[in-house]
Protein backbone atom coordinates (compact mmCIF):
# COMPACT_ATOMS: atom_id res chain seq x y z
CA UNK A 1 0.00 0.00 0.00
CA UNK A 2 1.15 3.13 -0.82
CA UNK A 3 1.94 5.91 1.41
CA UNK A 4 -1.02 8.71 1.02
CA UNK A 5 1.78 11.39 -0.20
CA UNK A 6 2.82 9.02 -2.56
CA UNK A 7 -1.06 8.28 -3.69
CA UNK A 8 -1.65 12.13 -3.95
CA UNK A 9 1.53 12.31 -6.19
CA UNK A 10 0.37 9.42 -8.36
CA UNK A 11 -3.44 11.07 -8.76
CA UNK A 12 -1.59 14.56 -9.87
CA UNK A 13 0.43 12.90 -12.36
CA UNK A 14 -2.38 11.53 -13.98
CA UNK A 15 -4.55 14.50 -14.56
CA UNK A 16 -1.79 16.47 -15.41
CA UNK A 17 -1.40 13.69 -18.32
CA UNK A 18 -4.87 13.43 -18.94
CA UNK A 19 -5.05 17.19 -19.08
CA UNK A 20 -1.95 17.74 -21.21
CA UNK A 21 -3.80 14.62 -23.75
CA UNK A 22 -6.39 16.84 -24.08
CA UNK A 23 -4.82 19.96 -24.85
CA UNK A 24 -2.99 18.18 -27.36
CA UNK A 25 -6.17 16.83 -28.63
CA UNK A 26 -7.77 20.25 -28.75
CA UNK A 27 -4.42 21.45 -30.81
CA UNK A 28 -5.09 19.23 -33.59
CA UNK A 29 -8.55 19.25 -33.90
CA UNK A 30 -7.69 23.27 -34.30
CA UNK A 31 -5.30 22.59 -36.84
CA UNK A 32 -7.68 19.94 -38.41
CA UNK A 33 -10.18 23.21 -38.85
CA UNK A 34 -7.85 25.59 -39.80
CA UNK A 35 -6.92 23.72 -42.62
CA UNK A 36 -10.06 22.86 -43.83
CA UNK A 37 -10.96 26.47 -43.75
CA UNK A 38 -7.93 27.13 -45.44
CA UNK A 39 -8.78 24.66 -48.50
CA UNK A 40 -12.04 25.80 -49.12
CA UNK A 41 -11.57 29.58 -49.51
CA UNK A 42 -8.44 28.68 -51.61
CA UNK A 43 -7.60 31.40 -54.47
CA UNK A 44 -9.30 30.67 -58.29
CA UNK A 45 -5.64 28.38 -58.91
CA UNK A 46 -7.20 25.61 -56.98
CA UNK A 47 -11.18 25.57 -58.69
CA UNK A 48 -10.08 25.35 -61.97
CA UNK A 49 -8.79 22.74 -64.25
CA UNK A 50 -6.68 22.96 -67.68
CA UNK A 51 -6.94 21.89 -71.02
CA UNK A 52 -4.40 22.95 -73.84
CA UNK A 53 -6.14 23.91 -76.81
CA UNK A 54 -4.71 22.44 -79.97
CA UNK A 55 -6.07 24.54 -82.27
CA UNK A 56 -5.16 27.91 -80.93
CA UNK A 57 -1.44 26.84 -80.13
CA UNK A 58 1.67 26.96 -81.70
CA UNK A 59 4.45 24.93 -81.09
CA UNK A 60 7.24 22.56 -83.05
CA UNK A 61 7.58 21.75 -85.25
CA UNK A 62 5.28 24.48 -86.77
CA UNK A 63 3.95 22.35 -90.10
CA UNK A 64 1.85 23.94 -92.87
CA UNK A 65 2.28 27.27 -90.47
CA UNK A 66 1.82 30.07 -93.09
CA UNK A 67 0.69 27.85 -95.66
CA UNK A 68 -2.93 28.41 -96.91
CA UNK A 69 -5.70 26.65 -95.42
CA UNK A 70 -3.19 24.05 -94.08
CA UNK A 71 -2.41 25.81 -90.30
CA UNK A 72 -4.38 27.26 -87.88
CA UNK A 73 -2.03 30.23 -88.10
CA UNK A 74 -1.14 32.86 -90.63
CA UNK A 75 2.24 35.08 -91.15
CA UNK A 76 2.52 38.73 -92.52
CA UNK A 77 5.05 41.19 -93.33
CA UNK A 78 8.53 39.88 -92.35
CA UNK A 79 7.66 37.14 -90.54
CA UNK A 80 9.34 33.45 -91.23
CA UNK A 81 9.47 29.89 -89.99
CA UNK A 82 12.39 28.17 -89.07
CA UNK A 83 12.73 24.81 -87.12
CA UNK A 84 13.47 26.35 -83.99
CA UNK A 85 10.94 28.95 -83.99
CA UNK A 86 8.73 31.70 -85.59
CA UNK A 87 11.06 34.97 -86.03
CA UNK A 88 8.62 37.74 -86.07
CA UNK A 89 11.39 40.01 -86.96
CA UNK A 90 15.28 39.82 -88.30
CA UNK A 91 17.69 41.79 -86.33
CA UNK A 92 17.46 44.15 -89.61
CA UNK A 93 16.33 47.97 -89.40
CA UNK A 94 12.87 48.86 -90.39
CA UNK A 95 11.53 45.57 -89.99
CA UNK A 96 7.38 44.19 -88.75
CA UNK A 97 6.16 40.49 -88.63
CA UNK A 98 3.41 38.90 -86.83
CA UNK A 99 1.96 35.46 -86.62
CA UNK A 100 -2.05 35.73 -86.55
CA UNK A 101 -4.54 32.60 -85.81
CA UNK A 102 -7.44 32.27 -87.82
CA UNK A 103 -9.21 30.71 -85.60
CA UNK A 104 -11.71 33.56 -83.15
CA UNK A 105 -11.59 32.12 -79.28
CA UNK A 106 -15.01 31.11 -77.99
CA UNK A 107 -13.44 30.71 -74.08
CA UNK A 108 -14.70 32.57 -71.35
CA UNK A 109 -11.38 31.84 -69.07
CA UNK A 110 -8.06 31.20 -70.30
CA UNK A 111 -4.60 31.20 -69.97
CA UNK A 112 -1.57 31.94 -72.68
CA UNK A 113 2.03 30.78 -71.75
CA UNK A 114 4.38 32.56 -74.01
CA UNK A 115 7.73 31.36 -74.85
CA UNK A 116 9.93 33.70 -76.60
CA UNK A 117 13.25 35.67 -76.84
CA UNK A 118 14.45 38.38 -77.85
CA UNK A 119 18.11 39.03 -79.07
CA UNK A 120 20.50 40.88 -81.01
CA UNK A 121 23.63 42.56 -81.70
CA UNK A 122 22.77 45.92 -80.28
CA UNK A 123 24.04 47.19 -76.52
CA UNK A 124 21.86 48.10 -74.25
CA UNK A 125 19.13 51.30 -75.42
CA UNK A 126 20.51 50.52 -78.76
CA UNK A 127 18.39 48.00 -79.75
CA UNK A 128 14.34 48.26 -80.31
CA UNK A 129 11.54 48.02 -80.46
CA UNK A 130 9.63 44.89 -79.01
CA UNK A 131 7.07 42.24 -79.53
CA UNK A 132 3.69 41.95 -78.72
CA UNK A 133 0.97 39.61 -77.66
CA UNK A 134 -2.64 40.01 -78.70
CA UNK A 135 -5.95 39.15 -78.32
CA UNK A 136 -7.87 41.48 -80.45
CA UNK A 137 -11.09 41.59 -82.90
CA UNK A 138 -9.43 42.78 -85.69
CA UNK A 139 -6.33 40.10 -87.67
CA UNK A 140 -3.27 40.64 -89.95
CA UNK A 141 -3.60 44.28 -89.98
CA UNK A 142 -0.37 46.18 -90.40
CA UNK A 143 0.29 49.14 -87.81
CA UNK A 144 2.63 51.18 -85.87
CA UNK A 145 2.19 49.44 -82.52
CA UNK A 146 4.56 46.43 -82.09
CA UNK A 147 3.60 45.63 -86.07
CA UNK A 148 -0.10 46.11 -85.31
CA UNK A 149 -2.82 48.47 -86.17
CA UNK A 150 -3.49 51.41 -83.81
CA UNK A 151 -7.17 52.06 -82.09
CA UNK A 152 -7.39 47.95 -81.82
CA UNK A 153 -10.57 46.19 -80.06
CA UNK A 154 -9.16 44.09 -77.67
CA UNK A 155 -5.98 43.11 -75.17
CA UNK A 156 -2.50 43.98 -76.20
CA UNK A 157 0.09 43.08 -73.58
CA UNK A 158 3.68 44.39 -74.65
CA UNK A 159 7.52 43.69 -73.91
CA UNK A 160 8.84 47.09 -75.12
CA UNK A 161 12.60 47.17 -75.43
CA UNK A 162 13.35 50.95 -76.38
CA UNK A 163 12.21 53.79 -74.34
CA UNK A 164 10.83 56.64 -76.43
CA UNK A 165 10.11 59.19 -73.74
CA UNK A 166 13.09 61.28 -72.30
CA UNK A 167 12.10 61.13 -68.81
CA UNK A 168 12.16 57.10 -68.04
CA UNK A 169 14.76 57.59 -64.48
CA UNK A 170 11.42 55.91 -62.87
CA UNK A 171 11.01 53.04 -65.53
CA UNK A 172 13.83 50.29 -66.41
CA UNK A 173 13.38 48.76 -69.94
CA UNK A 174 12.56 46.24 -71.26
CA UNK A 175 9.13 46.89 -69.51
CA UNK A 176 5.94 44.56 -69.69
CA UNK A 177 2.53 46.18 -70.29
CA UNK A 178 -0.80 46.00 -70.58
CA UNK A 179 -3.50 48.07 -72.45
CA UNK A 180 -6.89 47.11 -73.38
CA UNK A 181 -8.57 48.84 -76.72
CA UNK A 182 -11.98 49.39 -77.62
CA UNK A 183 -11.14 50.27 -81.24
CA UNK A 184 -10.85 54.28 -80.62
CA UNK A 185 -8.08 54.79 -78.15
CA UNK A 186 -4.34 55.67 -79.49
CA UNK A 187 -1.50 53.82 -77.91
CA UNK A 188 0.42 56.44 -77.51
CA UNK A 189 4.05 55.49 -78.56
CA UNK A 190 6.31 58.71 -77.83
CA UNK A 191 5.03 57.99 -73.98
CA UNK A 192 5.54 54.17 -74.32
CA UNK A 193 1.90 53.64 -73.66
CA UNK A 194 1.57 55.51 -70.22
CA UNK A 195 -1.67 56.93 -70.72
CA UNK A 196 -3.68 53.80 -71.42
CA UNK A 197 -1.30 51.54 -69.16
CA UNK A 198 -3.46 49.25 -67.42
CA UNK A 199 0.03 48.09 -65.24
CA UNK A 200 3.48 46.92 -66.06
CA UNK A 201 7.08 45.92 -64.62
CA UNK A 202 10.35 45.75 -65.67
CA UNK A 203 11.83 42.46 -67.51
CA UNK A 204 15.19 42.10 -68.60
CA UNK A 205 14.34 39.68 -71.41
CA UNK A 206 17.13 40.52 -73.99
CA UNK A 207 20.47 38.27 -74.69
CA UNK A 208 19.40 35.83 -71.84
CA UNK A 209 21.09 32.46 -72.11
CA UNK A 210 17.78 30.42 -70.70
CA UNK A 211 14.37 30.44 -71.76
CA UNK A 212 11.48 33.27 -71.12
CA UNK A 213 8.01 32.95 -70.56
CA UNK A 214 5.68 35.17 -70.31
CA UNK A 215 1.84 34.24 -68.88
CA UNK A 216 -1.57 36.09 -69.11
CA UNK A 217 -4.33 34.83 -67.64
CA UNK A 218 -8.31 36.05 -68.37
CA UNK A 219 -10.42 34.18 -65.59
CA UNK A 220 -13.13 35.60 -63.82
CA UNK A 221 -12.99 39.33 -65.75
CA UNK A 222 -9.36 39.07 -64.02
CA UNK A 223 -6.43 39.79 -66.39
CA UNK A 224 -3.38 39.01 -64.75
CA UNK A 225 0.33 39.02 -66.28
CA UNK A 226 3.35 36.80 -64.76
CA UNK A 227 6.85 36.10 -66.08
CA UNK A 228 9.59 33.50 -65.61
CA UNK A 229 12.66 35.21 -67.12
CA UNK A 230 15.91 34.48 -64.61
CA UNK A 231 15.86 30.50 -65.57
CA UNK A 232 14.28 29.35 -62.32
CA UNK A 233 11.25 27.88 -63.43
CA UNK A 234 9.60 30.18 -61.54
CA UNK A 235 6.82 33.11 -61.86
CA UNK A 236 7.01 36.35 -60.77
CA UNK A 237 3.78 38.69 -60.97
CA UNK A 238 3.96 41.74 -62.95
CA UNK A 239 0.17 43.00 -63.04
CA UNK A 240 -3.17 42.01 -61.68
CA UNK A 241 -5.87 44.06 -62.59
CA UNK A 242 -9.83 43.32 -61.97
CA UNK A 243 -12.91 44.26 -63.48
CA UNK A 244 -11.38 43.60 -66.82
CA UNK A 245 -14.18 43.25 -69.86
CA UNK A 246 -13.34 41.09 -73.11
CA UNK A 247 -15.79 39.54 -75.75
CA UNK A 248 -15.61 36.29 -77.00
CA UNK A 249 -14.75 35.50 -80.37
CA UNK A 250 -11.38 37.67 -80.67
CA UNK A 251 -8.07 36.48 -82.46
CA UNK A 252 -4.51 35.46 -80.61
CA UNK A 253 -1.66 36.25 -82.55
CA UNK A 254 2.11 37.98 -81.97
CA UNK A 255 3.49 40.75 -84.12
CA UNK A 256 7.00 42.84 -83.07
CA UNK A 257 8.47 45.12 -85.17
CA UNK A 258 12.02 46.83 -85.57
CA UNK A 259 12.87 50.77 -86.81
CA UNK A 260 16.22 52.76 -86.84
CA UNK A 261 17.02 50.39 -84.16
CA UNK A 262 16.32 46.31 -84.15
CA UNK A 263 16.44 42.92 -82.86
CA UNK A 264 15.55 39.17 -83.22
CA UNK A 265 12.43 38.90 -81.85
CA UNK A 266 11.12 35.24 -81.63
CA UNK A 267 8.12 32.82 -80.68
CA UNK A 268 9.18 29.21 -79.78
CA UNK A 269 5.68 28.94 -78.68
CA UNK A 270 2.25 30.27 -77.85
CA UNK A 271 0.47 27.43 -75.65
CA UNK A 272 -3.44 28.39 -74.80
CA UNK A 273 -5.16 26.52 -71.93
CA UNK A 274 -8.93 26.34 -71.31
CA UNK A 275 -9.42 26.47 -67.57
CA UNK A 276 -12.51 25.02 -66.04
CA UNK A 277 -13.49 27.21 -63.59
CA UNK A 278 -16.38 26.99 -60.79
CA UNK A 279 -19.06 28.83 -60.70
CA UNK A 280 -22.34 29.17 -59.15
CA UNK A 281 -25.65 29.37 -60.78
CA UNK A 282 -25.59 33.35 -59.56
CA UNK A 283 -22.18 34.32 -61.38
CA UNK A 284 -23.18 32.61 -64.78
CA UNK A 285 -26.91 34.26 -64.70
CA UNK A 286 -25.23 37.42 -64.12
CA UNK A 287 -22.32 37.07 -66.93
CA UNK A 288 -25.20 36.12 -69.23
CA UNK A 289 -27.09 39.13 -68.39
CA UNK A 290 -23.85 41.68 -69.00
CA UNK A 291 -22.40 39.97 -71.84
CA UNK A 292 -20.11 42.28 -73.70
CA UNK A 293 -19.71 43.55 -77.18
CA UNK A 294 -16.85 45.96 -76.38
CA UNK A 295 -13.87 45.76 -74.29
CA UNK A 296 -13.37 48.01 -71.00
CA UNK A 297 -12.10 48.14 -67.68
CA UNK A 298 -13.87 48.94 -64.45
CA UNK A 299 -12.05 52.05 -63.08
CA UNK A 300 -10.10 52.75 -65.01
CA UNK A 301 -9.35 56.22 -63.81
CA UNK A 302 -9.06 55.09 -60.30
CA UNK A 303 -6.35 52.51 -62.01
CA UNK A 304 -4.45 55.59 -63.78
CA UNK A 305 -4.33 57.67 -60.68
CA UNK A 306 -2.71 54.92 -58.88
CA UNK A 307 -0.23 54.73 -61.17
CA UNK A 308 0.42 58.52 -61.03
CA UNK A 309 0.80 58.18 -57.91
CA UNK A 310 2.45 55.05 -57.64
CA UNK A 311 5.00 56.48 -60.33
CA UNK A 312 7.50 58.77 -58.74
CA UNK A 313 10.96 57.87 -59.66
CA UNK A 314 13.66 56.58 -57.47
CA UNK A 315 15.07 60.73 -57.80
CA UNK A 316 11.81 62.05 -56.44
CA UNK A 317 11.44 59.58 -53.41
CA UNK A 318 15.16 59.94 -52.43
CA UNK A 319 14.44 63.89 -52.59
CA UNK A 320 10.91 63.45 -50.52
CA UNK A 321 12.89 61.50 -47.99
CA UNK A 322 15.60 63.72 -47.59
CA UNK A 323 13.64 67.00 -47.30
CA UNK A 324 11.27 65.07 -44.47
CA UNK A 325 14.48 64.12 -42.79
CA UNK A 326 16.21 67.57 -43.07
CA UNK A 327 12.79 68.96 -41.96
CA UNK A 328 12.30 66.69 -38.90
CA UNK A 329 16.20 67.53 -37.62
CA UNK A 330 14.89 71.12 -38.20
CA UNK A 331 12.32 71.37 -35.97
CA UNK A 332 13.98 69.28 -33.43
CA UNK A 333 16.90 71.80 -33.49
CA UNK A 334 14.28 74.62 -33.12
CA UNK A 335 13.03 72.90 -29.92
CA UNK A 336 15.95 72.56 -28.52
CA UNK A 337 16.73 75.93 -28.94
CA UNK A 338 13.34 77.48 -27.81
CA UNK A 339 13.82 75.15 -24.82
CA UNK A 340 17.22 76.24 -23.87
CA UNK A 341 15.90 80.05 -23.90
CA UNK A 342 13.09 79.19 -21.86
CA UNK A 343 15.20 77.13 -19.20
CA UNK A 344 17.79 80.31 -19.51
CA UNK A 345 14.99 82.41 -18.30
CA UNK A 346 13.81 80.90 -16.25
CA UNK A 347 16.80 80.30 -13.94
CA UNK A 348 17.49 83.84 -14.05
CA UNK A 349 13.93 84.72 -12.52
CA UNK A 350 14.37 81.86 -10.31
CA UNK A 351 17.95 83.27 -9.07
Amino acid sequence: QLPCGTLAEVRLLSTWRHRREMALKYILILIFILLTINTCSCDDDHEMEEFLKREHSLSKPYQGVGALGSSHWELMGDAMVTTDQVRLTPDMQSRQGAVWSRIPCHLKDWEMQVHFKIHGQGKKNLNGDGLAIWYTKERMQKGPVFGNMDNFTGLGVFVDTYPNEEKHIERIFPYVLAMVGNGSVSYDHERDGRPTELGGCNAMVRNLKHDSFLFIRYVRRRLTVMIDIDGQHEWRDCLDIPGVRLPLGYYFGASAVTGDLSDNHDIISLKLYQLTVLRSKKEEEEEEQAEMTIPSVDNMDLLQLGQNEAGMSGLSIFFTVLFSMLGCIFLIVIGIVVYSQWNESRRKRFY
